[in-house]
């Protein structure tokens, strides 16, 4: 969906367990930037984890996906808290702005590349981060040029993470049927030609925004 603001819609945003972390995390140290420093960490775990899935066999593999499943959800995690420490927690930084885009963008070639590396096709994992990296791109170019972010699918940065944690929770299953890596395969592909389309249907609705013409 498109939204006005420079907010993610996050249905989690508005539970309890979201604004009691929040405000834990606000009443600490801890400032948004260093949860988005964090956030890059995760996904390099996570990516090191789906890498390292592709050589091992047997507990060794399942204990890897597990890990990279886990390690993508907590970069959104790290996403989401970001934002409700800065925003309700009221501790914005001047530098805000860019510890909360630089880091999603490292993230995605981490996790991505990782994921494509693992299953011995980096080119695959190569351009789903190209074109996960150019829908955040063409929302970016919108709201400097005066537009509403657009955070529209099919496969925005919620989307894609869910893809690729479900598919590395399913991988390891493959086993029984003497399968490997073509959940992966399958996750990846639909990750590059989603977030693909998503570009694509970004930059249409900004150029008919940009024209004065309602999307």
């Amino acid at each position: 969906m498109i939204e006005s603001g420079d907010r993610r819609p996050l249905a989690s945003r508005n539970t309890r367990w979201a604004r009691s972390i929040a405000q834990w995390l606000a009443s600490k140290s801890v400032t948004p930037n260093h949860i988005s420093q964090a956030s890059m960490v995760a996904a390099a775990l996570a990516g090191a984890a789906f890498f390292l899935s592709g050589q091992g066999t047997g507990w060794g593999r399942v204990v890897f996906l597990l890990l990279a499943a886990a390690f993508c959800q907590l970069r959104l995690l790290c996403n989401l808290f970001d934002g409700m420490v800065a925003v309700e927690g009221g501790k914005g930084a001047a530098d805000g702005p860019f510890w909360n885009e630089f880091p999603d963008r490292v993230a995605d070639i981490l996790i991505l590349v990782g994921a494509g590396a693992g299953i011995g096709l980096p080119g695959l994992g190569w351009a789903a981060a190209s074109f996960a990296v150019l829908t955040a791109y063409v929302r970016e170019l919108g709201r400097a040029a005066g537009q509403p972010s657009d955070f529209s699918g099919p496969m925005a940065k919620q989307h894609r993470m869910a893809t690729i944690t479900v598919a590395a929770a399913f991988s390891i299953f493959e086993p029984l049927w003497n399968g490997r890596n073509e959940i992966l395969t399958v996750a990846l592909w639909v990750i590059a030609i989603g977030t693909a389309l998503t570009a694509l249907r970004r930059g249409r609705t900004l150029v008919q925004r940009l024209n004065g013409n309602r999307p």
